[in-house]
């Protein structure tokens, strides 16, 4: 018996627990006595992700192209200026505050800075517990027992959950934020520069744990990171973000091996390599990353890219699919494509 068209869309749609569709975040600029608005910085500008379950999509790009507005947005701890954020087949886009709560559980950040995403004042114990007390109806000794297991799992002891966050290195206080995000066994973690503020000996540690615990937890992460070595290590796919727009998204082998945009290209061989016999040819580009305020016309990086032409500066080139679901945004590839 073959299966109904409507079913086979449903079955389609599963396989993803987050869309987001042509989002844009746009903050105004006040200007003038009356402090009106004058322009806005085009933060996120028409960005568009589907995560499949269990996987890790990684976002790298430079300082200012937009990776962590995205995920804010993704959370609503920024409200979209437009577009659609679909969660498990819900659109949570523009949910009150009380109808948003239910989604708040399977929707979690860890931020860059463990120091400053956790309060001082608080213990371990406190941190871990409180969005138990929140949002479960679980008991004290529950709500401890929680608290004691989720510290084991990231690599601390049950002890600790007595100390304060100072008491703490680096490392311990970013597994402590990944504990705290776990609390309520969510579905889809955004981690935001998650091991940029560790050494590097600390780095890799922390992202073997996160491995261990998406295995376990059957976790979904964006990975948002500018470095290209630490995306490489936990992504399954990565999309490449300048100045508010993702420019090439591919599977990790693919994005790596064969990139096809000209800012991924510079990207890739600006990053440090041990492989002697496999090193890019440095690509130097020219000038800074332009201000969202006020992007180039046509396509953004035009200004710095080495391989430029007339129509660059007159038409956006859209994500256009090439092959095993790797697609780019540069005229280059889209017009040999057509």
């Amino acid at each position: 018996m073959p299966l109904d068209k409507t079913e086979l869309i449903k079955d389609t749609e599963q396989e993803y627990i987050l869309q987001a569709k042509n989002i844009k975040k746009y903050f105004p600029i006040k200007g003038g006595l009356l402090r009106s608005t004058v322009g806005y910085v085009k933060a996120v500008d028409d960005v568009s992700i589907d995560i499949k379950r269990g996987e890790t999509l990684g976002i790298v790009g430079e300082s200012g192209s937009g990776k962590s507005t995205l995920g804010r947005v993704i959370l609503r701890l920024h409200e979209p200026t437009e577009g659609q954020i679909i969660f498990e087949n819900d659109d949570i886009s523009h949910l009150g505050n009380k109808k948003l709560r239910p989604y708040r559980k399977n929707m979690q950040i860890v931020f860059q800075d463990p120091f400053a995403s956790l309060n001082s004042k608080m213990s371990v114990a406190e941190l871990i517990e409180e969005p138990l007390v929140v949002q479960t109806s679980l008991t004290k000794k529950e709500r401890k027992e929680k608290a004691i297991d989720l510290l084991e799992k990231v690599g601390l002891r049950a002890d600790d959950r007595l100390k304060y966050p100072h008491e703490f290195s680096g490392g311990q206080r970013q597994r402590i934020s990944i504990a705290r995000a776990l609390a309520l066994n969510p579905k889809f973690v955004i981690c935001d520069e998650p091991v940029s503020a560790l050494d590097v000996s600390i780095q890799a540690q922390v992202l073997n744990l996160m491995a261990d615990l998406q295995d376990e937890f059957n976790l979904t992460y964006l990975f948002i990171s500018h470095d290209l070595s630490v995306v490489k290590h936990i992504s399954d796919r990565v999309a490449v973000m300048y100045l508010g727009r993702i420019v090439e998204i591919a599977p990790k082998k693919g994005l790596y091996e064969h990139p096809l945009h000209p800012y991924t290209q510079a990207l890739l061989s600006s990053a440090p390599s041990t492989n002697i016999h496999n090193r890019r040819e440095k690509i130097l580009l020219k000038g800074d990353l332009p201000s969202p305020s006020n992007p180039p016309s046509g396509c953004a990086f035009r200004t710095r890219c080495p391989l430029v032409h007339e129509k660059c500066s007159k038409v956006r080139p859209d994500l256009t699919h090439m092959r095993d679901g790797h697609f780019v945004a540069c005229h280059l590839h889209t017009e040999a494509s057509v």
